[in-house]
């Protein structure tokens, strides 16, 4: 068998899974981020509808989902925070 084929199946494949690494961790971010982002949508809605007892409400809108999606608790707490000290 000739060496050069060898060697041109392997660098195919190195080749296909560099690519395939770069393609795949941007799609993997980008699915992490919009789980936390929902996940974080419904600990603000959760916060409302508690709060609301409480005269508490902070915005559901992209921003503040995924600042409590990343930061889980003490993002809340951080938006809370902030609704208080902006307001």
């Amino acid at each position: 068998m000739d060496y050069s084929i060898i060697i041109a199946y392997a660098f195919g494949l190195i080749l296909l899974y560099i690519i395939g690494r770069i393609v795949f961790v941007p799609v993997k971010f980008a699915l992490k981020l919009i789980y936390n982002g929902i996940i974080g949508g419904i600990m603000l809605w959760f916060l409302n509808i508690v709060g609301s007892y409480f005269g508490l409400h902070i915005g559901i809108n992209p921003v503040t989902a995924l600042v409590a999606g990343f930061l889980g608790v003490p993002g809340v707490i951080l938006l809370v925070v902030l609704k208080y000290v902006l307001v």
